[in-house]
C-alpha cells in the first residue's frame, strides 16, 4: 500500500483518454468501485457510456504531440485537482496523464500509473514522461522491468 493512505476513506481522479487506456482503468473496478472517485477523459461516445452515471469531468483531445491541448488540459487539472483534492491519481495514459500527474504531485497526490498492456519491452512517451515522479509504477510485461528499473510488475489486468 502507499503509506499515507492506508484505513482512509480516499478521493481517487481516474484519468486517461478514452478508448483502450479507459478501458484499462475501468477493469480496475474491483479497487475502485467502493471508493470516492472521479473520472477525467475524452467526451465521446464509448466514455459516456461506460462512465453513465460516474462523475466525469472531460478534457481536450487530440493530446498526443498537441502542445494547446495540453495546455489547456493542464488549465482542466488545475480546476478539478483544486475542486476535487484527490488522494491519489491513478492513470494508464495517454498524455491527459501529464498534467494531473504534475500539477497532482504539488497537491500532495500519490501518483499511480500502469504502462499499456500493448507495451511489451518499449515505452510509451507518457510513461517516460512521468516515471520519476510517481508514487507506484506498474507494468504488465516482466520484460517492462529493463525499461523502468523500479516498476512493479503486477501481471496483466485483462
Amino acid at each position: 500500500m502507499i503509506r499515507g493512505i492506508e484505513g482512509k476513506n480516499i478521493n481517487i481522479c481516474l484519468a486517461g483518454s478514452s478508448g483502450g487506456h479507459l478501458t484499462h482503468l475501468y477493469m480496475l473496478k474491483p479497487f475502485w468501485k467502493n471508493k470516492d472517485r472521479f473520472w477525467v477523459t475524452f467526451d465521446k461516445e464509448d466514455a459516456a457510456s461506460m462512465l453513465e452515471g460516474e462523475r466525469r469531468y472531460s478534457c481536450y483531445y487530440p493530446t498526443n504531440r498537441n502542445i494547446l491541448n495540453l495546455i489547456r488540459n493542464t488549465s482542466v487539472a488545475w480546476k478539478v485537482l483544486r475542486k476535487e483534492k484527490p488522494d491519489m491519481i491513478i492513470s494508464s495514459g495517454a498524455a491527459v496523464a501529464v498534467p494531473f500527474f504534475v500539477l497532482g504531485k504539488l497537491f500532495g497526490a500519490k501518483l499511480i500509473y500502469i504502462e499499456v498492456f500493448d507495451r511489451i519491452d518499449k515505452p510509451t512517451l507518457t510513461g517516460k514522461l512521468v516515471y520519476p515522479f510517481t508514487d507506484r509504477f506498474i507494468v504488465q510485461w516482466e520484460e517492462m522491468k529493463s525499461v523502468y528499473p523500479k516498476a512493479i510488475n503486477l501481471g496483466s489486468i485483462f
